[in-house]
């Protein structure tokens, strides 16, 4: 049932009215380009997605670049992920505590969020899920193929995202002493494994120097939902068939799961800001298994207890209604590239000049086909010709005399609120276009502000 239900819910909505947001755009972009380019841009930027960029590059020469097949390989690593989580469930706590942490899993939003993106995310999870799932038969069996196929998985998990590498924190909880010699071994090959891609995006960092500091917001989610864990934990050990060894190591795991490697990439961002939830989704399969195997507890006690759990549910359900239709829609994500290709295609003329004031809002370019009308005044070179995400631009001087050549000059900025940058190259279109040119008109759309200037009387 779980992963019925997760395919259901993945595959509703799926297409999200066509809407591209920036970092779907990147993939596209980056996945549709031929292997050598991609490997040269690789070597600059973004090598942590390599693979998964490796990935959808071979299904882009299938099936080509649409929204479904940039998305299904995210509907399709969730249910994978759903289904792991409840055979961990059915492993640790039986069968119903199994299928409920899997119908927990779908139903937590940032499932369901990352479910239908074009992104690596949910694929990571499934990963380090049946990772921690063939872990736990390793304990229990001690075989050597089944600790090669623990490392296996959790390097492969790795090599897609390296933070996947922090659920090792969490897995070294639940190994028995006299396994631990074992898991130590299948640790080290995972980490040496993994060394080569991390030294790579060590030099790589500056692309997540945009990354701000963890707000204070964050840190009250986190610890709102670790109450909400540690309550669960509370509610799945309650009743005394439930006190022995068999509850126990759920129990740790799913804490040790949804806390560890959130906490350590919170305490991490303190020293350099690297924290965004996305990175570590997998937790959300430790705290899927606490609030199932809870319920499932809950179940076991008075008819009094069965009904108040069975309306919290349902009330919970129903709750969730609201964010479940608000994640298909456009707004759901922080921008629209989509959109913002559909405005500069309407109000760009042939002999306009485009200026973004913004270098990543040049995204648009790697999920459209069709390219807007005008010049874009800054480019150098083009993101494949770089070889980088988003080309290259030319020296401030140059570009303010092309500006000045210009009667009409479309501007593409972040929207307010957002932090813009303050170098040499924006500041000489911030203040070319703020002295020379007047506005015309402005177009909001989700992610950006386009903004039509032109001389003095001539709008």
């Amino acid at each position: 049932m779980p992963v019925l239900l997760a395919l259901a819910s993945g595959l509703w909505g799926l297409r999200r009215y066509g809407a591209v947001w920036h970092d779907e755009a990147v993939t596209i972009g980056l996945a549709s380009r031929d292997l050598p380019d991609a490997w040269q841009t690789l070597g600059h930027v973004d090598a942590v997605h390599g693979l998964y960029y490796l990935l959808m590059h071979g299904l882009f020469g299938l099936f080509g670049a649409d929204v479904v097949v940039l998305r299904f390989p995210s509907v399709l690593a969730t249910a994978a992920a759903a289904a792991g989580v409840a055979k961990i469930g059915l492993h640790l706590a039986g069968p119903r505590a199994g299928l409920c942490a899997g119908i927990v899993f779908v139903a937590l939003p940032g499932v369901q969020q990352y479910a239908q993106e074009g992104r690596s995310y949910a694929l990571v999870c499934a990963l380090v899920v049946w990772a921690t799932y063939t872990l736990e038969r390793a304990v229990e069996r001690n075989r050597r193929s089944l600790w090669a196929a623990y490392s296996a998985l959790l390097l492969t998990a790795c090599w897609v995202h390296e933070f996947a590498v922090l659920s090792l924190a969490a897995h070294a909880l639940v190994v028995p002493h006299t396994m631990r010699r074992a898991w130590v071994r299948a640790a080290v090959c995972v980490v040496v494994g993994l060394a080569p891609l991390a030294f790579v995006s060590m030099r790589q960092s500056p692309q997540v120097g945009w990354l701000d500091a963890t707000k204070p917001s964050e840190y009250a989610h986190f610890a709102l939902m670790a109450g909400v864990a540690l309550a669960a934990a509370w509610f799945a050990g309650a009743g005394r068939r439930t006190r022995t060894a068999r509850a126990a190591p759920l129990v740790v795991l799913g804490l040790g799961l949804f806390l560890a490697p959130t906490g350590l990439l919170m305490l991490l961002s303190l020293a350099k800001p690297l924290y965004l939830d996305r990175y570590v989704l997998y937790g959300l399969a430790g705290l899927a298994l606490l609030v199932g195997a809870a319920f499932d507890q809950l179940l076991r006690l008075g008819p009094w207890t069965r009904a108040g759990a069975v309306v919290a549910a349902v009330v919970a359900c129903t709750a969730l209604v609201s964010t479940t239709r608000d994640l298909r829609t456009p707004a759901s994500r922080s921008d629209n590239m989509t959109a913002l290709a559909a405005v500069l295609r309407e109000t760009t003329r042939p002999d306009d000049g485009v200026v973004y004031l913004s270098i990543k809002l040049r995204a648009w370019e790697l999920a459209e086909a069709t390219p807007a009308a005008g010049v874009d005044l800054a480019r150098a070179r083009g993101p494949v010709a770089s070889p980088s995400l988003y080309g290259t631009e030319i020296a401030p001087a140059e570009l303010r005399a092309r500006m000045l050549a210009r009667d009409r000059i479309v501007a593409v900025a972040s929207p307010p609120g957002i932090a813009v940058d303050d170098d040499p190259m924006t500041r000489v279109k911030r203040n070319t276009l703020a002295d020379h040119f007047r506005v015309c008109g402005e177009h909001m759309v989700e992610g950006a502000v386009i903004t039509v200037y032109a001389r003095p009387g001539r709008c």
